[in-house]
């Protein structure tokens, strides 16, 4: 294992919380439980949302601001909404 490497993340454990969400089909239960918060056109599903609010909470976070770090690793997590849309 060398340091500084070129695509290292530490974030690949969080990852795997993410994933696991996708596969045991939370992402799309939370989706479909959700239809009634969303009453304007959407660029982030609810269910994604929550699952990256739950990975944020795994991750450390305390806080809606601290999804700026999965924000940062848009090539693992993908779109990550907003602040403003999560609150």
């Amino acid at each position: 294992m060398t340091l500084g490497g070129k695509g290292v993340t530490s974030r690949a454990g969080t990852l795997l919380v993410a994933e696991l969400a996708n596969r045991v089909g939370l992402t799309t239960a939370l989706s479909q439980g959700m239809p009634f918060v969303v009453k304007r056109t959407r660029r982030c599903d609810p269910g994604v949302a929550l699952v990256h609010l739950a990975v944020s909470l795994v991750d450390g976070g305390d806080a809606l601001s601290d999804l700026a770090v999965l924000r940062n690793e848009s090539g693992l997590f993908g779109h990550v909404a907003s602040d403003a849309t999560t609150y």
